[in-house]
């Protein structure tokens, strides 16, 4: 990953804005990476989809799929 010290950004801001278009780049603060600058496009892909994700508890399963589950769990742990 590309990086760009924070106290360079105002100088090399197009080459950082460059940078980003084509992968992620890092600005760092005291040699460390600190933030990440990426285009928008790649930022919409990673954060697509966050709003839907849904937690379900494993006792809500229906039998059939619950014990289809346990005999997969069980085939694992024995090496089957």
């Amino acid at each position: 990953m590309k990086q760009f010290a924070a106290g360079d950004l105002t100088r090399n801001t197009g080459d950082l804005f460059e940078a980003a278009t084509v992968a992620p780049v890092a600005i760092t603060k005291h040699r460390k990476p600190r933030f990440v600058v990426m285009s928008m496009e790649r930022f919409e892909a990673l954060t697509k989809g966050r709003g839907a994700q849904v937690a379900l508890d494993v006792s809500d399963m229906p039998d059939d799929l619950g014990n289809l589950l346990d005999k997969g769990l069980e085939d694992h742990f024995r090496g089957r």
